[in-house]
């Protein structure tokens, strides 16, 4: 699901610091029990917002290059 962003709600958002200064990435922030998703370089275009077990799936898809579309 997307979700635009809410007023007055700040969150801290951040990419991996293997990122740099690329702007061609994913940022994350915490909110409650959610990791919430978003483009860098689009981020007023909302964010997805994921159970605990859907980042840990994410997570181990990346890991294992399932993503890599090969």
């Amino acid at each position: 699901m997307v979700y635009r962003s809410t007023p007055r709600v700040v969150l801290n958002w951040r990419k991996s610091s293997a990122s740099a200064n690329d702007s061609n990435c994913v940022e994350v922030a915490a909110s409650g029990p959610s990791v919430l998703v978003r483009d860098s370089r689009n981020p007023s275009a909302g964010h997805l917002a994921l159970a605990p077990a859907q980042w840990q799936g994410l997570l181990t898809a990346v890991r294992n290059g399932d993503l890599d579309g090969r």
